[in-house]
């Protein structure tokens, strides 16, 4: 071999090495989801933008480890304490509580940026919004807090309406104090409700099956992340058995449900990034506050209330955030 065909491959053999290095030591990302990567995918592309606005570029000057449970709650622990192992520099959480929570439980000192359903001192993830403490941070959509409202766009929709189902996920987080308030903000309207309970692809279908057995006059899909992964089959049996529908997220009224009310996902997760960036800058999870929403849409689908036969009163389409056509 020629002297300088062999210092070229020496060259390759030595420069190797240290481009896999350079790529090694760039600052890691953990990001733990509940739902799948089909379902988060543009809820990711907003985090990067978060990322992006604090001068973080995947693949760039960060990288970024994905662990998605698929909406199998049971997984979550395994997939968090293997982020833990990796030692990445920040775990970012979504999918709700059960994400949140199952960080939490694995790590007292990685900093976790997370969102959720609910007020996170309610939930027992931090002791304080203005100022968490610990390890923890993110942003909360405050689902839960807004079921008085929910109902009250029920009623408004269907006054007529004797019986509304309620479809839940038992494996959820804070399922026990969920059905309370839904309880009680069901009572408030006067209105007879059926809790119906739904954590796998079978039991979705079970529940629309007792829909309408039972002949409810509408149904309410309480907020929970494995319903938003099955979206579509929720969408396909409300048509199906024409039922009334109303969401807690607007991608479901985009995808072709009646009816959503709750904060803009955009605005949640873009913190997301922006905490993880600021975190990686050097700042302290505990010394950011808690992200809470100012606005909440209402998004109203004509094209399926239609289909369904259904007259959406005037002064809800006036006060709706966005209507599809």
């Amino acid at each position: 071999m020629k002297r300088r065909q062999f210092i070229s491959l020496l060259g390759g053999a030595v420069a190797w090495p240290i481009a896999a290095r350079a790529e090694q030591q760039l600052p890691v990302i953990g990001i733990l989801s509940s739902r799948s990567r089909a379902t988060d995918a543009l809820l990711i592309a907003v985090i990067r933008q978060g990322l992006n606005d604090t001068g973080f570029i995947e693949g760039r000057n960060v990288s970024i480890e994905y662990r998605w449970a698929e909406g199998k709650y049971d997984r979550l622990a395994a997939l968090a304490t293997d982020l833990v192992h990796r030692k990445v520099a920040v775990i970012v959480t979504i999918g709700g509580e059960v994400a949140a929570h199952a960080a939490k439980a694995a790590t007292a000192t990685l900093p976790v940026v997370f969102t959720v359903a609910t007020d996170p001192v309610r939930s027992g993830l931090v002791s304080s919004l203005h100022r968490p403490g610990g390890n923890l941070t993110g942003s909360s959509a405050l689902l839960l807090e807004i079921e008085p409202k929910r109902f009250g766009l029920l009623h408004e929709l269907r006054p007529d309406a004797t019986t509304i189902g309620v479809l839940v996920n038992p494996s959820g987080a804070l399922i026990d104090t969920q059905v309370n308030d839904i309880r009680s903000a069901a009572s408030s309207f006067g209105r007879e409700i059926a809790i119906l309970n739904a954590s796998t692809i079978a039991e979705i279908d079970a529940a629309f099956a007792t829909l309408r057995q039972m002949r409810a006059d509408a149904l309410s899909v309480a907020t929970d992340p494995f319903f938003l992964d099955r979206a579509t089959q929720i969408i396909v049996l409300a048509a199906r058995h024409a039922v009334p529908v109303l969401y807690f997220r607007r991608e479901f009224a985009v995808a072709g449900g009646l009816m959503s009310y709750g904060s803009n996902p955009d605005d949640n997760y873009r913190v997301l990034g922006a905490y993880a960036g600021r975190i990686l800058k050097g700042e302290k999870p505990g010394d950011l506050p808690i992200q809470q929403p100012t606005r909440f849409e209402l998004v109203i689908n004509l094209s399926t209330a239609r289909a369904l036969a259904l007259d959406v009163p005037a002064t809800l389409l006036a006060r709706a955030d966005e209507v599809i056509e």
